[in-house]
């Protein structure tokens, strides 16, 4: 199974919805209203789930503290965002919807962890956390990422309460192997230029299919914008936003943020017209 099919779970999409129509617009701060389970049913029904896996996949987000139950003005069954939720979504604005660059001249954070060992089970949040934010690994309990990712790193640490067993540094990098070569150690940029090559096969025909196309047809942009938001949410964090002189020639990561970036100037705003009707008619 390959990452496009992975993610592309009834859980994963409903996350995805909500990331996209069920909150106000992206890094916005106007709240909106929970989202009445049958418009829920009818939403993920246009990307082909079915109502049984999207009740399931509503019940595990339910479990897990990320959707909370509510009623609408009508008195139906909805659901809105946790507060939990909506912090997670803001804090992956950032990255989603447009993360600049980072230049040689920033350095690098470092983060160096020591875990009792009573307290293993934090051990493993922190490492699974560190790469979820991008993190390379530079030595056993030693991990790096662009100094850029210090704020969002430090905001995560103090949220999780994993900060107590966390020393961050920022610095630059003074050998002794040339620093393209470390970073080739440091992360599998082999990896993350897969993913960034799958993401532009699957959603480069679905650009040149919507560029010439006048006015936007709003079920059809909805559908295509939600699946490509799903495949491209997760590259921002696989990929650390490393500087460009420190990449492969062909990397093709500023493709595919190109792509995504098109595509969400094209689809977006007819697609929630689309949401939007399905949720009032609910």
């Amino acid at each position: 199974m390959n990452d496009q099919q992975t993610q592309r779970t009834p859980r994963s999409l409903i996350v995805t919805f909500y990331g996209a129509y069920g909150r106000g617009e992206p890094g916005g701060t106007g709240r909106a209203a929970p989202v009445p389970v049958a418009a829920l049913i009818r939403l993920l029904g246009a990307l082909g789930v079915d109502p049984p896996s999207v009740r399931s996949a509503v019940s595990r987000l339910k479990r897990r503290g990320l959707l909370v139950p509510a009623r609408t003005d009508t008195g139906a069954a909805a659901y809105g965002l946790s507060d939990d939720a909506r912090q997670l979504l803001e804090d992956g604005d950032r990255r989603i919807f447009g993360r600049p660059a980072a230049r040689l001249s920033d350095g690098w954070v470092l983060a160096v962890f020591s875990v009792p060992e009573e307290e293993r089970h934090k051990r493993h949040l922190l490492r699974s956390r560190l790469a979820r934010l991008g993190f390379g690994t530079a030595a056993p309990g030693v991990w790096i990422a662009p100094a850029q990712l210090y704020e969002e790193t430090r905001h995560t640490l103090e949220r999780l309460q994993l900060d107590p067993y966390v020393d961050l540094f920022t610095g630059s990098h003074a050998g002794f192997a040339p620093t393209a070569d470390a970073v080739a150690r440091w992360w599998d940029l082999d990896a993350v230029a897969a993913a960034h090559r799958a993401f532009l096969a699957a959603q480069e025909p679905v650009l040149r299919r919507w560029s010439p196309r006048r006015p936007v047809p709003p079920e059809a942009a909805y559908r295509d914008y939600l699946l490509a938001l799903d495949a491209w949410r997760r590259l921002p964090y696989a990929d650390p936003g490393l500087p460009s002189p420190l990449l492969p020639e062909d990397w093709p990561g500023g493709r595919a943020a190109e792509v995504f970036g098109l595509l969400h100037a094209k689809l977006h705003t007819a697609g929630a017209r689309y949401a939007h009707e399905l949720t009032a008619g609910a």
